[in-house]
């Protein structure tokens, strides 16, 4: 045999029942062959002031004046695009004089960082022409006064038609807090009595991979460190509160002056900056595969389109679906006009999402959506999102998404949820789960009622325990992702998320390392096992690598106390194989049941990586609340 790798993971869970002073050791015996294959599976907020009602003082949000000038959101007559109706007049009152403007906040801070280069732009225009001519600082500064980047740029009064101006900031040093702002001021003296209309406001950092409208690094960067194999666009319930608000594709498309955005499902706008195209690069530039939703007939608010109505919406999602993997002329074309020619990868389509909320109109909608989107794309896998053939649909789904938020000790206590499923060819895709609090009887309460703020080792442990029966189930279940991704801790609708980040750092949880190790430690077959219990208390999964060659052994064992009590386990390697080197590699994360990676504390609970001595026989105490992965190189 060639060089082998062995991974071993191991989680452990308090969970509800007795308990044992002390556990007896549990021996794994490994099979030397596999069973089934694996299937392998930014800166200014209210930058554009979409939806906000003109003249009302809301409608400048993050939005302030500098020097005495007087600023307002106007329905402006004249204005930059059909998309983006309203405008911010700026109007500079006689005998003023100093820097007069305004100001933007960004998303509760900006990050001013001297290695960077600030892309700016806006539009401007004067609702009349007028002689003057002078110079628009534009500007990083802090909100005590301190500047760190400045531009220069002219303004003229003759300018009464729509004009786009760019400057690059680029900071003389790094501010010592996010409490900055992003200012555009004149001349006070020079520029008294004048009104001035602008439009469209954009500031970039450097992206990821250098992307136009692109993603922040630092949270790409976290998101491309797990290795994930998709990505699920535009996101789960952000579809559509109502028909009018729905996601619609060609709205996300083309130039920002161009996407009207629109209200998004989770309370707040959706400038839509992040749209379709920016998805798929974004996956492309990580190596994903996009599972993409299509809008289908039904929305949150609870409204379902009767069956007479639907054909502009099938058309609709055809058409999105259709741009992306076609090679025929028109989509080639419109792609060309927004800089790229090349079909992107496209193999899973989802119908909707969560339809069991509207599980009786979805018989029809699936039907009609699903027949004709197949008939016209042949190559694709469609995923239904209503229960499990509940109801009973036709063309009868051959996938279906399936979503769980639960407990810690739910997720223990169902490490086997896939194994009693019939095997008749349906899939399963594990859309969405996360333990997000310790009260099932209240699970969607607040924090004073067990509902967690950040993910804890408790719940990353449950979940590790719950993805051993996904892996070990991975010949039905074909995808799982936590949800959801991530959250700016200065507005947040939902928690737990996986990631959190605020105006300068990214703070990676406890789940976060659990998906991550899982993902990156990921074989491609099945190796039946001795299987643990599945009312049991140690849960465990064994999988093949063959490129590179290796064999993965992901355990999870679970203890019903604290953080100080230990599960024994041994595995036993199969019969042949040896260990030469005899050292292998242990990660493993740990920590107190309830402790977080907060905010505060972002790194109490961080894997740790260090040499183990191995053989062919691998006896290991695995701590309380914990999720290990040990290397072991046989051949």
């Amino acid at each position: 045999m060639g060089k082998l790798n062995w991974l071993l993971y191991t989680a452990s869970l308090a969970v509800v029942g007795s308990v044992q002073e002390a556990l007896a050791a549990t021996t794994v015996s490994i099979s030397a062959s596999a069973s089934h294959p694996i299937p392998t599976t930014l800166f200014l907020q209210n930058r554009a002031f979409q939806l906000v009602t003109p003249g009302n003082a809301s409608a400048l949000y993050a939005w302030h004046s500098i020097g005495g000038s007087s600023i307002a959101v106007i329905a402006d007559p004249v204005p930059v695009s059909s998309a983006l109706p309203n405008s911010l007049q700026l109007t500079i009152p006689s005998g003023a004089s100093g820097a007069v403007g305004f100001g933007n906040e960004g998303y509760w801070g900006i990050k001013v960082d001297s290695a960077w280069t600030y892309n700016a732009s806006f539009y401007y225009r004067f609702p009349s022409s007028s002689s003057y001519s002078g110079t628009a600082t534009v500007a990083l500064a802090s909100s005590t006064g301190d500047t760190f980047a400045t531009a220069s740029v002219t303004l003229s009064g003759s300018q009464t038609t729509w004009k786009q101006v760019y400057v690059a900031l680029k900071p003389t040093t790094s501010a010592p807090s996010t409490s900055n702002n992003f200012t555009v001021t004149l001349d006070g003296a020079g520029a008294a009595g004048q009104t001035i209309n602008f439009a469209m406001f954009s500031l970039f950092p450097p992206t990821y991979k250098n992307r136009a409208n692109g993603m922040r690094i630092d949270v790409a960067e976290t998101l491309a460190a797990m290795k994930p194999s998709f990505f699920r666009l535009p996101g789960g319930n952000n579809l559509g509160e109502t028909t009018a608000t729905r996601w619609q594709w060609n709205a996300t498309i083309g130039p920002l002056v161009d996407r009207p955005g629109r209200q998004g499902d989770w309370g707040y706008t959706n400038t839509d900056g992040l749209g379709l195209m920016e998805y798929l690069y974004w996956c492309e530039d990580v190596g994903m595969q996009p599972i993409m939703a299509v809008w289908a007939g039904y929305s949150l608010g609870g409204t379902s389109l009767p069956e007479d109505e639907l054909a502009p919406y099938i058309q609709q999602a055809s058409d999105q679906v259709r741009v992306i993997p076609s090679e025929l002329d028109r989509e080639r074309e419109l792609r060309a006009s927004l800089g790229r020619t090349q079909p992107f990868n496209l193999t899973y389509v989802e119908v909707g999402n969560e339809d069991f909320f509207a599980s009786t109109s979805y018989v029809y909608r699936w039907h009609d959506f699903y027949t004709t989107l197949s008939a016209r794309y042949p190559q694709l896998q469609f995923i239904a999102t209503t229960y499990p053939f509940n109801p009973i649909l036709t063309p009868t789904p051959m996938e279906y998404d399936n979503h769980v938020y639960q407990t810690p000790h739910w997720f223990a206590s169902n490490s086997f949820y896939y194994d009693a499923y019939e095997r008749n060819g349906t899939k399963y895709f594990e859309g969405e789960y996360a333990a997000i609090s310790t009260n099932s009887t209240n699970l969607y309460g607040d924090a004073s009622t067990g509902r967690f703020s950040f993910p804890t080792m408790e719940g990353a442990a449950g979940e590790a325990a719950f993805m051993t029966g996904l892996e070990r189930n991975s010949d039905i279940v074909f995808a799982a992702s936590y949800a959801p991704l991530l959250q700016n801790i200065a507005s947040t609708q939902w928690t737990p998320d996986l990631v959190s980040f605020d105006a300068a750092t990214v703070y990676r949880s406890t789940s976060y390392y659990v998906q991550q190790l899982f993902s990156v430690n990921r074989g491609d077959a099945y190796v039946p096992s001795t299987l643990p219990s599945s009312d049991g208390t140690v849960f465990w999964s064994v999988t093949r690598q063959t490129s590179p060659s290796a064999l993965l052994i992901k355990a999870r064992p679970s203890v019903a106390n604290t953080n100080s009590t230990t599960s024994s386990l041994v595995f036993e390697l199969p019969a042949g194989t040896t260990v030469p080197s005899g050292t292998g590699t242990l990660t493993v994360l740990t920590g107190p049941q309830n402790a977080t990676n907060s905010p505060g504390a972002p790194d109490t609970v961080t894997p740790r990586t260090a040499s183990v001595a191995v053989g062919e026989r691998i006896e290991y105490e695995a701590p309380g609340y914990s999720v290990s992965v040990i290397s072991v190189p046989v051949s």
